[in-house]
């Protein structure tokens, strides 16, 4: 039984004050059945799980370097990520691909360093509006799914989130049909591929993931939780998403 997880990812929003929010999401993040996890930016990592210790909510970086070290100007390692209490962090995000032209072996290498560091590696994968309309998205979602997943991943340190690169942060959503035709996708991959281990790997499901269409969205088959973007910055939001898979 692979447990659920509701993963937020706070991208480049977030000082100090903001970790108020985190504190409530603590108070409802304690269930037996659901994980939790705060990606923050690197400022906020290591006061984040300070926040979170004893709690029920896992804090993640959201990018590494693929080296250890050396001269890798405003880069952040996973070791450092993992120094400052960082028990994940979020690889390949769609941001990344395009702001940064992450290729899919970037992003493998980048989860490698992850596993060598005891993180576990989000590693995102998705199609844009153009693939959705020309009917490539399932070539695009495999093609990138075995190109960023390296040959180590496993049910305990992996996570897929598949997010449509056009619905998130737009409002729009996938229909629940095409949800689970490239979650059903994924793990048919997963497990041709990993076998038993590709049935234990989460896949999440990402993009306008809010409290008003979570419910249906967590009773899609394979989907075994969300990455949520703006939906995670306000306690209020966030806690019924956690309730919402809770209830799934």
């Amino acid at each position: 039984m692979r447990r659920k997880l509701a993963a937020g990812n706070w991208k480049m929003n977030g000082t100090a004050a903001q970790l108020a929010e985190l504190t409530a999401m603590t108070e409802v993040a304690n269930t037996e059945q659901t994980d939790v996890l705060i990606c923050t930016p690197a400022t906020l990592v290591n006061r984040a799980a300070d926040t979170a210790s004893g709690s029920a909510v896992a804090i993640g970086g959201q990018d590494c370097h693929a080296n250890a070290s050396g001269a890798h100007t405003g880069d952040i390692s996973a070791a450092m990520l993992a120094d400052a209490g960082a028990s994940h962090v979020i690889t390949g995000h769609s941001e990344r691909r395009v702001d940064h032209a992450e290729t899919d072996a970037v992003i493998a290498a980048k989860s490698e360093a992850a596993y060598a560091n005891d993180l576990i590696a989000v590693i995102c994968i998705g199609e844009s509006l153009q693939e959705r309309e020309s009917g490539q998205t399932l070539d695009v979602v495999g093609t990138q799914l075995q190109g960023s997943t390296p040959d180590a991943a496993t049910g305990a340190n992996t996570v897929i989130a598949y997010e449509p690169v056009w619905a998130i942060g737009t409002g729009k959503v996938p229909t629940l049909d095409q949800i689970a035709e490239v979650h059903d996708f994924i793990r048919a991959k997963l497990v041709e591929r990993f076998g038993a281990e590709g049935e234990a790997i989460r896949v999440l499901y990402g993009g306008s993931v809010k409290p008003s269409n979570a419910s249906e969205i967590f009773a899609v088959s394979n989907v075994d939780g969300a990455l949520v973007g703006g939906a995670s910055l306000k306690a209020s939001d966030f806690n019924a998403i956690i309730s919402a898979l809770d209830e799934a």
